[in-house]
């Protein structure tokens, strides 16, 4: 379920897109303006999915950790970079536990207003208590602009 914030970004984003699509349908080409208004939202119901199914399996892979204690005061989150055609962050995950544990993250990809680009789950195994231990959060998919990372969910288990 897309957040309110999250539906007046999409809707914004729609709306400038068809603005530019309907001001290119006015020049010499043969896509009207309804077409362009058309193709554009098209474009943004397949971004919307494309984040969507991304967050589904994040749910799912997180909610096959079991006995998990919510851990975000244990996870740090690095600058994030790109890596080819993908955007990357690290993530620092220090053991706060008395015993080993592992480590379940969610990292949210966003955009400078906030709204929700993509999500992805990394895992930490065998961290000891007092340790740290870094992997690397990688976007499913190539995201351009000021794009920012934060924990959704983090659990040790």
């Amino acid at each position: 379920m897309m957040s309110g914030r999250g539906i007046r970004g999409a809707a914004a984003g729609l709306f400038m897109a068809a603005v530019l699509l309907v001001a290119a349908g006015c020049s010499d080409n043969d896509t009207s303006p309804s077409d362009a208004v058309s193709k554009a939202a098209s474009a943004a119901s397949r971004g919307g999915d494309v984040v969507a199914s991304a967050t589904a399996k994040a749910k799912e892979e997180l909610d096959r950790v079991k006995g998990g204690v919510n851990a975000k005061g244990d996870i740090a989150l690095g600058g994030v970079t790109k890596d080819g055609d993908r955007l990357t962050v690290p993530v620092t995950a220090t053991n706060s536990s008395a015993s080993q544990a592992s480590y379940a993250v969610q990292v949210n990809f966003r955009d400078s207003g906030g709204n929700l680009l993509d999500t992805v789950v990394v895992t930490l195994d065998d961290v000891d208590k007092g340790k740290s231990k870094k992997a690397t959060a990688r976007s499913n998919r190539n995201l351009t602009g000021d794009v920012r990372a934060d924990v959704g969910r983090a659990l040790r288990h």
